[in-house]
This record gives C-alpha cells, sequence and structure tokens, in this order.
C-alpha cells in the first residue's frame, strides 16, 4: 500500500493535541466560566429578591448583609439583578455566537473548497460588509427594526458571521488539498457533503477556538448595546443596561455601576483565559482568527 493510500485511508482527527491538557490559565478560565454557567441555571432559586422587585430597600443603600451590592435609585438590590441577569447575557451570547459559527462557517468552508469566481465574489461582500463598524451598522438595524432579545441576537451574528466566514475559509484551504477531500471527490459526493463529512471536521478545532473568542466580543458588543439603549429593552436585568441605567446617579452610589461592570470583566477574562489555553492545545495555533478581529 502507497503512502498516499495510507493518508488517504488514515483517521482525520480534528482535534490533534499538542499537550496533554489545558494549560492552568485555560482551568482558571473554564472554572469562571463553569461559575457563571451554573448561576444563570440556579440564580433564580437563590436570588434574594426578584429582578423587578422595587424598593427592597431604601434607594442607594450601601453593601450589606441583606444588599451585598447595596441598591439602585428604585430600591432594587443590585445583586439579586446581576446573579438573574446572568441568563440572559449568557442566552443572548450563546445564540448569537452559534448562529454566527454554523452560518458563517458554512459560508467560509464552501467559499474554501470551491476556489472559483463564487468565492472571488463572495469574499468581496464579506470583506465590504467587515469594513463597515459594526456598532453603527448595529444601531442603524436597530433603530430601524425596533429592540427586543432576538433582534440583538439576530443583529450580532449578521455582524459576527462574516468575520467567522473569512476564518473558516482560511483554516479549509490548509486542508482542501489533502488526499481525501480529492478521494471523496472522485467517489462522486455532492459538494456539501465534501464540506460536512471531510472538511468540516478537519477544522473544528479552529472553529472552536472562534468560538470562544467571538462569545467574548460578543459580551462586549451586546453590553455595549444596552449601554446606549438599543440592547435589551427595561426593565430586563442585561448589565450593560444596567450600566446605563446607574451611571447618572453614579455619584450617589457606585454599587449600581460597578457590579454588572465587574460581571461582565471577569465574564470577558475568564473566556478570554479559556479561549487562550484552548488554542494551545489545539495543533497548529497558528489557525486562530486574530485575523478577524
Amino acid at each position: 500500500m502507497s503512502v498516499q493510500q495510507q493518508d488517504a485511508g488514515a483517521p482525520r482527527a480534528s482535534l490533534r493535541l499538542a499537550r496533554p491538557g489545558l494549560s492552568a490559565s485555560g482551568w482558571v478560565g473554564a472554572a469562571i466560566i463553569l461559575v457563571y454557567v451554573v448561576v444563570a441555571l440556579t440564580g433564580a432559586a437563590w436570588a434574594p429578591y426578584g429582578a423587578t422587585a422595587i424598593l427592597t430597600g431604601s434607594p442607594f443603600e450601601g453593601a450589606s448583609l441583606q444588599h451585598p451590592f447595596g441598591t439602585d435609585n428604585l430600591g432594587r438590590d443590585v445583586f439579586s439583578r446581576v446573579v438573574l441577569g446572568t441568563r440572559s447575557v449568557l442566552t443572548m451570547t450563546f445564540a448569537a455566537t452559534l448562529l454566527a459559527v454554523a452560518v458563517g462557517g458554512l459560508i467560509g468552508i464552501v467559499f474554501g473548497y470551491l476556489r472559483n469566481w463564487v468565492d472571488e465574489i463572495g469574499m468581496r461582500i464579506i470583506d465590504i460588509l467587515i469594513s463597515i463598524p459594526t456598532l453603527v451598522l448595529a444601531l442603524l438595524i436597530i433603530s430601524a427594526v425596533g429592540n427586543s432579545l432576538w433582534l440583538v441576537v439576530l443583529t450580532v451574528a449578521f455582524l459576527f458571521a462574516p468575520r467567522v466566514a473569512r476564518v473558516a475559509r482560511a483554516a479549509t484551504l490548509t486542508v482542501v488539498t489533502n488526499d481525501y477531500v480529492a478521494a471523496a471527490l472522485a467517489r462522486g459526493e455532492s459538494t456539501l457533503s465534501i464540506c460536512l463529512r471531510e472538511i468540516l471536521p478537519n477544522i473544528t478545532g479552529v472553529m472552536l477556538v472562534e468560538f470562544a473568542i467571538r462569545c467574548a466580543f460578543a459580551i462586549i458588543f451586546i453590553g455595549s448595546l444596552g449601554f446606549l439603549g438599543f440592547g435589551a429593552p427595561p426593565p430586563t436585568p442585561e448589565w450593560g443596561l444596567m450600566i446605563n441605567e446607574a451611571r447618572a446617579n453614579a455619584t450617589n452610589s457606585l454599587w449600581p455601576v460597578l457590579a454588572p461592570a465587574t460581571a461582565m470583566a471577569v465574564l470577558v477574562i475568564g473566556i478570554n483565559l479559556f479561549a487562550d489555553g484552548l488554542s494551545r492545545l489545539i495543533d497548529r495555533p497558528g489557525q486562530r482568527s486574530a485575523e478577524a478581529k
């Protein structure tokens, strides 16, 4: 049996590990993400107050045992709102990122496989979309249609998909010339079958890292939309919206601003640490998505 035949018939593992496990920073990031997920799933059972319950204490109370993060201008418990807001933040973040990676990844893989005029035209369109400032485009879309949780998700997914497509196309170009792709083409498999069964499993590692990186961007982006008043509608306990509502009264109490901002920052740091550890774990870390930032 020839070397080429051996290569064509060999298992094509998508995650080739360069190290036996995550780095220490990667485990720290994974632990932070796990804590946030647990809070999102169980917070409603142990949060002291409801997210919209007013006058749970006097307005602008300081931190205490009854109100660990104080209260806002309406007497709402900031700790409860931060805890209960974790679910909406993670839901919007993961939904938008998953949709962007699924759509953008498929487009990038197909373009990278075809490498013809469709690829050329498609990538020029993607370059145009990427050149438009994302925040400006998001504000235009939401102001024209109206803001809601799922509109924010769809808008973020639409803005991130072109960047994911470029990363997926670059990763596809590194594997599309391998023998197993040529063998699948010789067997008469369709373009979609080759993309999903031959190429996708071999760039899964790259796409996982891209998913983690895009999650961190999505948290900041969704928080920015909420801060500008174009995100989740009040009284949703979304962290960016909470910061916007509390900033005018920051001189009276810093807790309503500091608590959601810290929650957002720690989550972004955790995701970045995990993404960095994941990229070091997966072979060929040079295929990371830094070019798409």
